[in-house]
């Protein structure tokens, strides 16, 4: 399915100046990503292309758009994240000095830059969208982040460290300033 990558660009080929815009939407025929979010094979990928003929060979500029599968990083809810990026890579002619990337005959190979970008572009730690300051715990208790001012129900079983933390503080208090 790698053919799907390619686009051909022998008008442009030798002409510098010129320059041509090509809308593409693909397949993807592999996963993209590992981890907690990623683009499962199959799915759609829209990608708005601008070629241009440069001395050196074939400047590709694209956006692609595509939706990723993603799982939240704290409560491992499953939910959908689109994935816009951008790239930007030039082809150079085939010479005698190698290139990571080349105008192969008369088309240019997308795959690696596009999943380059894609893969990129994924969080590593993912947030699903909405109450951003609380995560539900198994255990039924509610852990409430900085953004929010209620304060979080104490756990038992961190009851005598929050015993020790209080006195601790409170000796900090006590000590006149000079003495800190």
């Amino acid at each position: 399915m790698k053919a799907n990558y390619l686009v051909n660009v022998r008008d442009l080929i030798n002409r510098p100046g010129e320059q041509r815009e090509r809308e593409l939407t693909l397949n993807i025929p592999e996963k993209l990503g590992e981890g907690l979010a990623w683009v499962p094979e199959g799915r759609e990928l829209h990608i708005d292309l601008r070629l241009e003929s440069v001395h050196e060979g074939i400047l590709a500029t694209g956006d692609v758009d595509t939706v990723a599968d993603a799982q939240d990083a704290r409560t491992l809810d499953e939910f959908e994240l689109p994935v816009e990026v951008e790239f930007q890579e030039l082809f150079a002619y085939p010479s005698e000095v190698p290139s990571d990337y080349e105008v192969q005959g008369d088309h240019v190979d997308l795959e690696q830059v596009v999943r380059d970008a894609v893969v990129l572009a994924l969080p590593f730690q993912p947030v699903k969208p909405g109450e951003p300051g609380r995560v539900e715990l198994p255990e039924g208790i509610a852990l409430v982040l900085a953004d929010d001012e209620r304060e979080a129900p104490l756990d038992e079983r961190w009851a005598a460290l929050a015993k020790l933390r209080d006195s601790a503080d409170r000796e900090k208090t006590d000590v006149p300033r000079e003495e800190r």
